[in-house]
């Protein structure tokens, strides 16, 4: 994601300040200061050792995750979820996916407490989910809980639109149906249909990438695919459900133990298990930031985000806010429900069939999609030029060294 905001010109939005704090249901089981030494002396004090081992952990399994963009600065590709996992960090990162957060970390000495404090609290923040979760998607996000996330000013959305522009690739507006196998001198050939609202129709294509969730459960996705053998089928597996409220009113600063909102000192809430009704308040910014923004006092009425597992009720949101002006709400199925999956799929569905989405059932993050689109790049490029030696090779780092 940095190389595409290089590529397009676009600029980190500028951050600003705010104090965050984990919410236990009656009281703040932790709060962050302004001054990074008592934040420290807090976790020692409250967990002892347990955050310095999360840290040594998470960063362990990022710089071997890290690995992946020297292999594919070289063109190598994978065909699956678990041929990709098991050339960064073998038996290991494959075994991540099979086992929960909670587990791997207590084998690494961190205490069940700071598991039910802090890591869960990041995980409800991220994926809506707890600490029994996969570990491999529970270092993802852990990882981007370090004080390393960052926003595009403008909007995220750009680096979407802007690589999109740059391509000049010929947009169809339209719902996509159908796939169905056809074969032209021994080459396979997919004829994809649409629909849209000036009728039906379909091209033929000699490469196709699918990009968008097959699970079985997705409402959304009709599409079907023929001429198949074995068929494809809809995959196993479900997605979690999350609701986003956009809430402009005040804040009510007493639910959370302060009766005077003029002393309430957080921009950012996170959960533990309880309350269940909603998982993180963020006091939120614009996307872009002038050099005179300031963050509303909390007196004062600001839009506030809620992460909810489901739509909040009127008495919930009566709960948290003195009063309010208006209440936006999206509700989307944002990750796969972890653990729901009995295996990881593949992105080469067929010869030149493409399942982009595939790794996002080991991780969710933009970064991870961006992982995830390089590799099917790679893997159609190698596949139709039959470079096959760029394709599932194992002991990758001796390879790469010696190509240096």
């Amino acid at each position: 994601m940095q190389d595409f905001v290089k590529l397009l010109g676009l600029r980190h939005r500028r951050e600003v300040v705010g104090r965050s704090a984990i919410f236990g249901g009656e009281h703040f089981v932790l709060e962050e200061t302004d001054w990074y030494l008592l934040n420290l002396f807090r976790l020692w004090w409250h967990y002892g050792i347990s955050f310095l081992r999360l840290q040594m952990w998470v960063e362990e399994v990022m710089e071997k995750f890290m690995r992946i963009y020297k292999y594919q600065a070289h063109g190598y590709a994978f065909s699956g979820v678990e041929e990709l996992l098991y050339s960064l960090g073998e038996s290991t990162f494959v075994n991540m996916t099979q086992h929960s957060v909670a587990e791997s970390l207590l084998q690494v000495g961190v205490t069940q407490r700071f598991i039910d404090d802090v890591v869960s609290a990041v995980l409800r923040a991220s994926y809506g989910q707890s600490a029994v979760m996969p570990a491999f998607a529970g270092a993802m996000s852990l990882a981007g809980a370090q004080g390393s996330l960052w926003s595009v000013e403008g909007g995220n959305k750009l680096v979407c639109s802007g690589l999109l522009k740059l391509t000049k690739a010929n947009v169809i507006h339209a719902t996509v149906t159908s796939v169905t196998l056809h074969s032209t001198e021994g080459k396979a050939l997919y004829q994809v249909a649409y629909e849209n609202e000036v009728g039906n129709s379909s091209d033929f294509y000699d490469i196709v990438v699918i990009a968008t969730p097959l699970h079985l459960d997705n409402s959304s996705n009709n599409l079907t695919f023929a001429g198949f053998h074995p068929p494809i089928d809809g995959l196993q597996g479900s997605f979690q459900p999350t609701v986003v409220s956009l809430v402009h009113g005040y804040l009510n600063s007493s639910y959370f133990g302060f009766p005077d909102p003029k002393l309430f000192p957080f921009a950012n809430i996170l959960t533990t298990d309880f309350p269940s009704f909603f998982c993180t308040l963020d006091n939120i910014c614009p996307v872009n930031i002038s050099a005179s923004f300031r963050r509303k006092q909390p007196q004062e009425a600001a839009v506030w985000r809620v992460q909810s597992p489901k739509p909040l009720f009127r008495t919930q949101l009566k709960t948290l806010f003195r009063s309010y002006y208006s209440v936006q709400t999206a509700e989307w199925q944002a990750h796969p429900l972890y653990g729901s999956r009995p295996t990881l799929p593949r992105f080469a569905l067929h010869d030149q069939l493409f399942y982009l989405n595939a790794l996002e059932w080991a991780a969710s993050s933009v970064e991870v999609m961006a992982v995830a689109a390089k590799n099917v790049a790679l893997l159609a490029y190698n596949r139709w030029y039959q470079d096959l030696d760029k394709i599932d090779q194992k002991d990758l780092m001796h390879k790469v060294k010696t190509e240096l």
